[in-house]
């Protein structure tokens, strides 16, 4: 990756008369709940001294994490949001637990958008905070299990199928808020890094950033599509005025079948935007509440 990663999405040239990004945790790959159940939420309740209250912790950070709206959002917005909530729930507040304020972290994601330990390491440098110390040492412990633990998890069916049908027709770029390193592994791991153009993980900014240097004024805004499992993936898509297929949650088997069997076909023939997009984009949200159930 080059010193300005924005000039390096912006210096890519098309080459083909389409263009699709793909998320790749959840979405690609079968990988949320193992990096989150067993990677994430034991580092956090660690570094975050929440051992008190771990039962609460887990519920809160696979609500923010896998089963919302916020599902998919960068790791440290995701401990944001984890902690605001268990600050405010009556369990929580009922065993006296202190959660612990990360201001200087809240601080950090307002101001700078490659939210990974790169650019967190240099706010370190500068600010020598314990708790942007404690911040970046629980997300090197959660890179460093998930390289231990995660592997051998292939793509969900019909995902491979789709890479080769759409290849000829599409560039195709990983848009991620994955590290990068763990997104080449792990595309590198089942040979299909070889059908990507790049692989765009946090380091690159957000995903509306991978798509609008990446992709926008660069395709006609109708042969542009996002896939992705989360809100905000739509959000992404939604922010750049391109066009996006959904993965639902619990039943990515059968939405990668329909993209490989029903929606390239359309998308690739001009007739995927309006009514049949609505209706898939209806459906998705059904499947990510807003509001965790203890509220």
């Amino acid at each position: 990756m080059s010193k300005d990663p924005h000039k390096e999405l912006t210096d890519i040239k098309p080459a083909k008369e389409f263009f699709i990004g793909i998320d790749s945790d959840g979405c690609a790959f079968d990988t949320m709940e193992i990096k989150h159940k067993e990677c994430f939420c034991p580092n956090t309740i660690k570094y975050f001294d929440l051992q008190k209250v771990s039962k609460y912790a887990r519920e809160a950070w696979d609500f923010v994490n896998l089963y919302s709206t916020t599902r998919g959002c960068n790791r440290f917005i995701a401990l944001i949001k984890v902690l605001d909530l268990l600050r405010e729930r009556r369990e929580v507040k009922a065993r006296k637990a202190q959660i612990i304020e990360i201001p200087q972290i809240v601080e950090w994601t307002k101001k700078e958008t490659k939210l990974g330990n790169p650019t967190l390491e240099k706010y370190a440098d500068v600010v020598q905070n314990d708790i942007v110390y404690r911040t970046l040492a629980w997300s090197e412990a959660i890179n460093e299990d998930i390289e231990d633990m995660v592997s051998g998890i292939p793509p969900f069916p019909y995902v491979q199928e789709s890479l080769e049908k759409m290849k000829p027709t599409a560039d195709i770029m990983v848009v991620s808020q994955t590290p990068g390193a763990a997104l080449n592994r792990e595309w590198e791991e089942h040979d299909i890094k070889k059908f990507t153009r790049l692989i765009a993980g946090q380091e690159y900014g957000t995903k509306t950033e991978h798509l609008k240097f990446g992709a926008v004024g660069k395709y006609d805004a109708k042969k542009i599509l996002m896939v992705g499992d989360a809100i905000g993936d739509l959000s992404a898509a939604t922010a750049n005025g391109v066009l996006f297929f959904p993965v639902n949650p619990g039943r990515e088997d059968e939405s990668w079948q329909r993209f490989h069997g029903e929606a390239l076909d359309k998308f690739f023939a001009g007739t995927y935007s309006g009514a049949y997009e609505a209706a898939l984009i209806k459906e998705f949200k059904t499947f990510l509440p807003e509001n965790p159930p203890w509220c």
